[in-house]
């Protein structure tokens, strides 16, 4: 089994990246997909509230990928796995939100996946790169968003 580790700090509190985390439609935005695949999503909140075990399609290139939202837990863990993906399976991933002592908030997303036979040499370095990329992204846009102080 592969895995990836990647972390980020924001200046955003929790609950302002969780908000980013939950809606589908704001991963093109901030994160390394090109888009969301509405037609291939299923159970995508219109308010942008995403429940468990909604699915996510996300287009990245030429490269269509689904994953289902398996926990929830508000402005701590997000929790997903594969849905459909040509290139890895059993792929499980958790993004942990923890609130750092200035008010923002420590991004840390980690998984595990196995890669189709052949390709774990490079999924392993693609994947690091690509949650890094994910991590980065949703901590700086999260940063440039509107949010109340903490109380």
């Amino acid at each position: 089994m592969l895995s990836y580790d990647a972390t980020a700090i924001s200046t955003a509190p929790p609950a302002v990246v969780w908000r980013l985390l939950v809606d589908a439609r704001t991963w093109p935005i901030w994160s390394a997909v090109d888009s969301l695949v509405v037609e291939r999503s299923s159970g995508l909140d219109p308010d942008g509230h995403d429940p468990v075990g909604a699915v996510r399609a996300f287009r990245t290139g030429r490269t269509v990928t689904g994953e289902r939202l398996t926990g929830l837990v508000e402005e701590k863990q997000l929790t997903y796995e594969d849905a459909f993906n040509p290139t890895i399976r059993n792929y499980r991933a958790v993004i942990d939100l923890t609130p750092t002592s200035d008010g923002g908030t420590a991004i840390h997303w980690h998984g595990t996946y196995n890669a189709r036979w052949g390709l774990g040499w490079l999924m392993k370095r693609v994947m690091q790169r690509v949650m890094q990329q994910m991590a980065d992204g949703l901590a700086a846009h999260a940063a440039t968003l509107p949010h109340e102080p903490p109380t």
